[in-house]
């Protein structure tokens, strides 16, 4: 087998041309080959560097353009007028498929508790008062809901969801968001959890919220479910406070005055489709 020794100025500056080298010992490869390998490895690297940089920038962007989207708070009104139903829904049930755990497919399904805004094409008949909506992957401002167990009362939101394209019988969400949870207070009215934190609202919410002491199971949060920052943030301001092991949110918006925030012209009903 043809040894091949390396030049003495290689040696111990370019391990890679060293490498080579040592590959060319240990296979037989003649010297005559040795521009043709490196060439190859030289063409095959700047390949790699090419789709680098394309998957680079094509995160850059897609990642410029959540933040921008993230960046642009949105009216209560805003989100009715661009919504085919606005309403306060209970969920009930979903069928999702999940990939690593989360959501990426699937319908939820929620009982109509009380209606704002709906389309003249689809107008629910006395006991058809379940609806679906669906969604699919993963995306900033997803419409995917929390299942309830047998054993518990969905959660409750105020909802802001459009017709389905394709299926008018199938509700989605806004691009924008879809959802603002709702608790129940002591008295039995339906108040917006605050802080909000389903979608950047351009209201001003802080002068609205007061406090409350809710009878929602869904008021509680444990500790696990909140950053170290954002639960000393919520102790200190006193949005939160111990509560039996964990913690209990005290604040909100009573519901009719958020709906005061939403003027009569976005809830007019349209033909849609």
């Amino acid at each position: 087998m043809h040894t091949v020794t390396p030049p003495s100025h290689w040696r111990g500056r370019n391990s890679r041309k060293m490498q080579i080298y040592a590959t060319m010992h240990k296979t037989g490869t003649k010297p005559g080959k040795l521009v043709f390998t490196m060439r190859c490895d030289i063409l095959f690297l700047s390949l790699l560097l090419a789709l680098s940089t394309s998957v680079d920038a094509s995160e850059k962007s897609s990642a410029a353009d959540d933040a921008e989207h993230k960046s642009s708070p949105v009216s209560l009104s805003v989100l009715a007028a661009t919504a085919d139903f606005v309403a306060v829904a209970q969920v009930k049930d979903t069928d999702y498929v999940y990939t690593r755990s989360f959501p990426s497919e699937g319908s939820a399904f929620l009982k109509t508790l009380i209606t704002y805004k709906t389309s003249k094409s689809k107008t629910n008949k006395p006991g058809e008062d379940i609806i679906e909506v669906y969604e699919k992957g993963l995306h900033p401002n997803e419409c995917y809901f929390e299942n309830p167990t047998v054993l518990e009362e969905g959660r409750r939101y105020l909802v802001f969801f459009r017709m389905d394209p394709q299926d008018t019988e199938i509700y989605r969400g806004l691009a924008e968001g879809c959802a603002l949870e709702l608790l129940v207070t002591g008295d039995n009215r339906y108040a917006l959890k605050y802080p909000v934190d389903e979608m950047d609202l351009a209201d001003n919410l802080d002068e609205l919220a007061v406090e409350y002491d809710f009878r929602d199971n869904y008021a509680l949060v444990t500790e696990e479910s909140l950053t170290p920052v954002t639960r000393d943030e919520l102790l200190a301001r006193g949005l939160i406070i111990p509560y039996q092991g964990n913690f209990k949110y005290t604040h909100g918006i009573d519901l009719t005055v958020a709906r005061k925030l939403i003027n009569t012209e976005a809830l007019k009903s349209q033909q849609n489709w």
